[in-house]
């Protein structure tokens, strides 16, 4: 099992000894609690391995770019097999298109361009956008062909409209209006009135934002990513978003399969966002433990998805479909699946 995080000074002057090295901004005040969530996951899903490996070496840097690709090549220098990290996108960019990558290594987050990346270089994250376009699909798939989107304001919600809008028209649908989120129910009553026409309305929304509007729309199928689902909330939250399909990962939606229900829960209550963190820090593991291998033909059944390796390193990562109803979202089986029109 990992020891207490090393910085890079403090690992240079180490001896160079084989290692799986996990690489967390864990110094940075703005994502040291999403780092500590990963480390968490990683060490619990490690504290189960029946086999010996090599042993798990943590490398706490800053949030800034320089940090991060300094504890990258301290990690290398000090005998690396495997690197997991880093975890912010700008540290992810400068390593994929600025950084020699030695050893086969595991970034989770994506590069802000997925060009030609280097070819021991491999990505996992929990994209926005990668939910949004298996959304799309699934709206398509269902038989809609016209959607309208309710949008919030931030950068997320925005990218996560984007992502939707692009694959639902890429499909051969039609993106009739988006709609900004407002919070006035004037407002959302005369935003509801424009959606007769369309068969499904995608919201690219937080859980409280979507909670707000859900009253208003009616019986139009809705849809949304995982950003809707907070978790286990209460009866009430689950009522106030009835009807909504969403996806999110099996680890929030499945808990009580044999497959997820393997690996340990963390042991202080995190909120929904920081679990789904603790789930990636368990996927990273097993597919360290893959890299370390060999594998490169990489198919899991993973807590955070249906996981398989496709072109340039990405990590494709399919969700579990789910619906809120009778007060609490249920996933929802292939065979349970709104059916097509």
């Amino acid at each position: 099992m990992a020891s207490d995080a090393v910085t890079p000074a403090a690992a240079a002057t180490t001896a160079q000894v084989p290692h799986i090295a996990l690489l967390l901004p864990l110094e940075s005040k703005v994502f040291a609690r999403h780092a500590i969530a990963v480390r968490d996951g990683f060490r619990a899903a490690a504290g189960v391995e029946d086999r010996p490996l090599l042993p798990v070496r943590e490398y706490a840097v800053s949030g800034d770019v320089g940090g991060n690709l300094e504890g990258f090549r301290a990690a290398v220098a000090a005998g690396a097999q495997v690197v997991v990290g880093p975890l912010t996108r700008d540290a992810v960019t400068a390593l994929a298109f600025g950084e020699p990558v030695p050893v086969p290594t595991l970034a989770l987050n994506m590069p802000d361009d997925t060009g030609r990346m280097p070819g021991n270089l491999y990505v996992l994250g929990l994209q926005v956008e990668t939910e949004a376009r298996q959304v799309a699909r699934l709206v398509w798939e269902a038989g809609r062909r016209t959607a309208a989107t309710i949008s919030g304001s931030g950068p997320v919600q925005r990218r996560m409209q984007a992502a939707f809008a692009a694959e639902f028209r890429r499909a051969g649908g039609s993106i009739t209006t988006d709609i900004p989120f407002v919070s006035a129910p004037e407002k959302l009553r005369g935003a509801a009135r424009s959606l007769n026409a369309v068969d499904s309305v995608f919201l690219a929304l937080d859980h409280a934002e979507a909670r707000s509007v859900r009253p208003y729309l009616g019986n139009v199928p809705l849809y949304a990513t995982s950003s809707v689902h907070g978790g286990d909330l209460g009866p009430l939250a689950g009522h106030d978003l009835a009807g909504i399909h969403f996806i999110d990962m099996p680890w929030l939606l499945e808990p009580e399969h044999p497959r997820i229900a393997a690996y340990p829960r963390s042991k202080t209550p995190v909120s929904a966002e920081l679990d789904r963190l603790y789930a990636l820090g368990i996927d990273a593991w097993r597919i360290a433990r893959l890299l370390l291998e060999g594998t490169r033909d990489i198919r899991l059944n993973g807590v955070t998805g249906r996981l398989v390796l496709g072109a340039d390193g990405l990590i494709e990562r399919e969700l579990v479909a789910g619906r809120y109803a009778d007060g609490r979202a249920q996933a929802l089986l292939p065979g349970q699946r709104e059916p097509a029109r």
